[in-house]
């Protein structure tokens, strides 16, 4: 497969191989050069990485079921 380089130096990764890869948007690649070849490599984020991620404070459990469950409904509707 081929890419074209932009006047900004970006390329676009072909569809066939974000799929085969499971990159998606937001996900890091790592550049190398190896035996005189770029080799990119995706890398997928630690579990600790999303440490911190979600806030968790004072709620009410039950009404976010409810919430939950409506938003579910909707959205199969």
């Amino acid at each position: 497969m081929r890419t074209v380089i932009t006047s900004k130096y970006q390329t676009t990764i072909p569809k066939k191989i974000r799929e085969a890869m499971n990159i998606s948007i937001k996900d890091t690649i790592e550049w190398k050069i190896e035996d005189g070849k770029i080799v990119i490599v995706p890398l997928k984020k630690k579990f600790l990485d999303f440490k911190d991620s979600i806030k968790v404070g004072p709620g009410n459990i039950d009404n976010d079921i409810k919430l939950a469950r409506k938003l579910r409904l909707k959205k199969y509707q």
